[in-house]
């Protein structure tokens, strides 16, 4: 490890924690600026940060590491993906922006939902927040896994001796680093830390394949057709119908991220929503088509040149310590840090809102102030990054892995609720619980099961499709059979 190679991380962090003071002095010392940001984002910074939240270190290490295995047939997840995102900016963006401040000016999904099925209301808002805390601290351990890689992989034998392995203090600098900005500063920390990331993050996913391929690196020409797998350059090899179907169908996710969909509710008014759709659809473009020549060109590096790469999603961290100069890879693993720790901040902020919102403010303490509930808000960040941490001890875990299975409990439980809610008039209180509660069962039971046996072909199907169905199945059959519910509540706009 060089000297300039520390010296750029270390600006990062100091970089990172920066903006959280500055958020600290603008907008953190109400409910609705800490968790919010008093709905005044720019449309560039709710792009940005909605594109570097979703992404998370998936982007740099478990999709690449997909491909580098199985080809070009894995970026079916990719095409999936984008696909999903137009589609929820399109139809859930702008409305979610004017509705959730129409019904009560919502500061979170539970919130929204309540103030939307005020008869289901109580319901509605504690398993929410269950569902969001329990299927976070999932998804938070998947982004600490992937800095506890980095630290492993990068900075084998010249980390201190603390007592613990290289890959444990990974996740505990990772973690240390985003409470820090985080605690402090609230949503508009990390917004602002997202958009920085963002930019980040697709520097670098360009930069990478290009210098694989036209750089002059290395000691053998790189052949993307040497690779010695068959249909490596195929979308189609080896891809079943069950693997097709699990692959694209990652898209249906995000309807459900309460994650990335809060950015909506934070942008500064609807007209604007569709200049932040813009922004952020070619951030996510240029991203994904980076992280796919990451995969490939990153094989056919290895192929020429005879590096071994034991663990394939770790294929960004291996390039980045062998072609580019110490400062550079310095800004790599900046990179790569930005994508773990933009998703992983957002995440402990939306389950820190709903722990204080639909369960401290809700039962324990219904007269809490501003100011305490901004205190409160903090301690459970802390909390919920402290058992993440427990869920991602384990070195052998799969970044990819973990991410696919909070994807699918999300996409599944809100995913058909929120688009319902926001633009079906017949759907009621009593529905909207049967949606939320059937699609996280039926995701759960299919994980439990094992029939979620893989992505690109195999035998398994993604837990997302027969969760996402049976929700939508459920909210419809028991909002007809409760229509009488819907009298006194005011329709959806």
């Amino acid at each position: 490890m060089n000297t300039a190679t520390l010296i750029s991380l270390a600006a990062y962090f100091v970089l990172m924690i920066g903006i959280g003071l500055y958020a600290w002095r603008k907008s953190a010392s109400d409910s609705a600026g800490y968790l919010l940001a008093g709905r005044n984002l720019p449309p560039s910074v709710a792009a940005l940060s909605a594109g570097a939240s979703d992404m998370s270190g998936w982007l740099l290490l478990g999709l690449p590491g997909a491909l580098y295995l199985t080809g070009l047939s894995a970026a079916w997840i990719g095409i999936g993906l984008f696909a999903g995102a137009v589609a929820n900016w399109i139809v859930v963006a702008p409305r979610l922006r004017a509705q959730t401040e129409e019904y009560g000016n919502a500061l979170t999904i539970p919130q929204f939902l309540a103030n939307r099925f005020p008869d289901q209301g109580t319901n509605l808002r504690v398993i929410s927040a269950v569902v969001i805390v329990v299927f976070f601290t999932v998804y938070t351990a998947a982004g600490l896994v992937g800095g506890g890689k980095l630290f492993e992989t990068a900075f084998a034998g010249i980390l201190p001796d603390t007592g613990m392995s290289d890959y444990m203090l990974g996740i505990v600098i990772t973690a240390g680093i985003v409470l820090a900005y985080t605690m402090v500063g609230g949503f508009l920390a990390v917004s602002l830390t997202d958009f920085v990331q963002g930019i980040i993050m697709v520097i670098a996913l360009v930069i990478m394949p290009l210098v694989v391929m036209f750089g002059g690196t290395g000691t053998e020409e790189v052949s993307l057709s040497a690779v010695p797998v068959d249909g490596f350059l195929s979308l189609s090899e080896g891809l079943t119908v069950l693997g097709f179907i699990s692959a694209v169908t990652w898209g249906l996710g995000y309807f459900g991220q309460p994650h990335i969909i809060v950015r909506f509710m934070a942008i500064d008014t609807v007209e604007k929503v569709a200049v932040a759709r813009n922004i952020g659809l070619s951030w996510m473009a240029v991203a994904l088509i980076g992280a796919v020549g990451v995969g490939i060109c990153g094989r056919a590096y290895a192929q020429a040149n005879g590096v071994v790469v034991e663990d394939a999603e770790t294929i960004f961290i291996v390039l980045a310590e062998l072609l580019f100069h110490p400062a550079i890879t310095g800004f790599l693993y900046a990179a790569l840090l930005a994508a773990i720790m933009s998703t992983i901040s957002s995440q402990l902020l939306v389950s820190s809102s709903s722990l204080t919102e639909d369960f401290y403010r809700l039962f324990l303490r219904k007269e809490a102030g501003e100011r305490e509930a901004v205190n409160v808000g903090r301690i459970c960040v802390a909390l919920v990054a402290a058992a993440a941490m427990v869920l991602a001890s384990n070195p052998n875990s799969e970044v990819l892995g973990l991410v696919a299975n909070a994807w699918a409990g999300f996409g599944a439980a809100f995913g058909p609720l929120i688009i319902l809610a926001l633009t079906w008039r017949g759907m009621t209180g009593t529905g909207a619980v049967a949606g939320l509660v059937t699609g996280a069962l039926v995701t759960g039971a299919w994980i439990a099961l094992g029939l979620n046996a893989s992505f690109i072909g195999g035998e398994g199907l993604y837990e997302i499709v027969p969760g996402f169905i049976a929700a939508w199945a459920a909210i419809v059959a028991v909002s007809k059979a409760t229509a009488n519910q819907n009298a006194d509540i005011v329709p959806a706009k």
